[in-house]
């Protein structure tokens, strides 16, 4: 298992895991009023635990180091120096993430491409690096994070209530 690398890797390259904790934390709060920042990180570790998750992420930040370090072939280097909008190939990659809890992971990915919020606004910056891909995987992260959390904690009082209602039948 390579969990304690992705681990180091996510460190090396600026990002903890309570950072990801936050934006899952920040996702699922409104749902789920209970919620803490300790479950949230329980749940980013649970995701890292997992071997397609920890696959994505050391194929992700490898290409991103290669590519501050100039070796990928053009045009490839050159798309990954600019973030190539077109590219694309940066979100598959972290697509393969968000699924691994259900789909509701994929809605959340796509929030937080376009919102950057927490740790995905600084690395979306650059800051001097190449995150052409991590921050779209930490994105996928805590999505899958935060999907785990949705699928332990569903809103069951709604749900009691609402099969209540047809067990009872039409109201005459």
């Amino acid at each position: 298992m390579f969990y304690r690398h992705v681990v180091e890797l996510l460190n090396r390259r600026g990002v903890t895991l309570e950072e990801i904790a936050e934006i899952a934390f920040d996702l699922q709060q409104p749902y789920n009023d209970k919620l803490s920042r300790k479950q949230c990180l329980e749940s980013v570790e649970q995701v890292l635990r997992k071997r397609e998750v920890q696959n994505a992420l050391i194929t992700g930040v490898a290409l991103d180091e290669l590519a501050e370090k100039k070796k990928l072939p053009q045009p490839l280097q050159k798309m990954m120096e600019v973030d190539e909008p077109l590219y694309g190939i940066d979100e598959i990659l972290a697509l393969s993430i968000t699924n691994v809890y259900g789909t509701i992971g994929l809605t959340s990915f796509g929030y937080l491409d376009k919102t950057k919020q927490g740790i995905l606004g600084k690395l979306n910056n650059h800051n001097g690096g190449i995150h052409v891909f991590l921050d779209d995987l930490v994105a996928g992260i805590a999505a899958a994070a935060s999907a785990r959390i949705a699928h332990e904690h569903p809103d069951m009082e709604r749900y009691r209530a609402d099969l209540d209602l047809h067990k009872k039948g039409p109201v005459e």
